[in-house]
């Protein structure tokens, strides 16, 4: 018998809690522009996916597949004696678990068949878009009221599965969190930790993004002395059904289901302008063109990525007339694909 995997060994603070019911209405706005991570227990406990939650597994199951147009989408499965953790082999060049395309309304027949099977395989679907699997679900009263520029481009996903976990992980926009059906524990780190976390290879990824190699069930300080002090900063967030969890772009986050079938929804959304490129790609350039240089000329280098980069967008422009300001002013569409076709035209000389 497969062993039911253990809270996270770790002891740390637990995140700002709001209640929804005594803080009405709830300015997400204002939690967002706190910079860290906040719970709002309740926010969406009217929602009817909830509600059907609340009869069982089998009516949560019903009512979102009321929603479901038929189209495919992506089944990851785990043999059971991974204990629900997506990761990778020993050699960290192959995934422990397979990914297939297939009828969601059958996957989720698969994952309800084994309910109180303690060795039953896991199954999970993860981020996958609501208005394009489920349309109408949304506006049937499961959403938040997300408008304007504060929240920018809005992506709203769905996450299905048994007993699952997410090791740590961060996500490039801001994230509200949603718990439908189960429970889930986050376990959350600032930014300035990712050394302390030990990311895995930048390629294969469990699900598209780079994760912590340390197994939080049973951390080996010996490989991994550093994580101690990022235990020093960690913030837990345990949610029920109704709860949801608000925290930053680039905040690191663990995520274990904690109930034998769960579903969440998450809106994803940041409030930069839809034609910046992605800060990922800076970094990839960045190994390419700085990383192997002397020491010396990479503090160089820091000091002028601070000014043009990371300093106030003023200083470099403060002194220069307007005409001569080119792509340090403030970009626009037509100025952005101006200096990404340069972009361009150096990389491939």
């Amino acid at each position: 018998m497969t062993a039911r995997v253990a809270p996270p060994p770790i002891t740390a603070a637990r995140v700002r809690e709001i209640d929804a019911a005594q803080a009405d209405p709830i300015d997400l706005r204002d939690i967002v522009l706190e910079g860290g991570p906040v719970v709002v227990r309740g926010l969406v406990r009217d929602w009817p996916l909830v509600a059907a939650g609340r009869q069982g597994a089998q009516a949560a199951a019903d009512y979102l597949l009321s929603f479901y147009n038929g189209r495919p989408g992506v089944g990851y499965t785990a043999p059971a004696e991974v204990g629900g953790r997506y990761f990778y082999d020993d050699s960290l060049t192959r995934l422990n678990f397979e990914a297939q395309r297939v009828a969601l309304d059958a996957y989720l027949g698969r994952m309800l068949a084994h309910l109180g099977n303690p060795d039953a395989p896991s199954f999970y679907v993860g981020s996958t878009d609501l208005d394009q699997y489920f349309p109408g679900l949304a506006a049937a009263g499961n959403d938040l009221p997300l408008d304007g520029p504060a929240f920018g481009s809005l992506l709203r996903s769905i996450w299905i599965g048994n007993r699952t976990i997410a090791s740590a992980h961060y996500d490039m926009s801001n994230n509200i969190a949603c718990v439908a059906v189960g429970r889930r524990r986050f376990t959350l780190f600032p930014p300035d930790q990712i050394a302390n976390l030990y990311p895995g290879p930048l390629e294969p990824t469990p699900g598209g993004q780079v994760v912590s190699l340390v197994d939080f069930r049973a951390p080996d300080l010996d490989r991994f002395p550093a994580f101690a002090q990022a235990c020093d900063s960690a913030s837990i967030a345990d949610l029920e059904a109704g709860d949801a969890v608000i925290y930053p772009a680039l905040w690191w986050h663990h995520v274990e289901t904690l109930s034998d079938f769960n579903m969440m929804i998450n809106l994803w959304w940041h409030p930069s302008p839809t034609f910046l490129d992605s800060p990922m790609d800076t970094v990839l350039h960045g190994m390419l063109s700085l990383r192997d240089r002397p020491a010396a000329e990479k503090t160089a280098w820091a000091a002028l990525f601070d000014y043009y980069v990371f300093g106030p967008a003023e200083r470099p422009v403060s002194h220069l007339p307007e005409e001569a300001r080119g792509p340090l002013a403030t970009l626009d569409v037509r100025s952005a694909r101006q200096l990404r076709a340069k972009l361009l035209q150096r990389i491939n000389r």
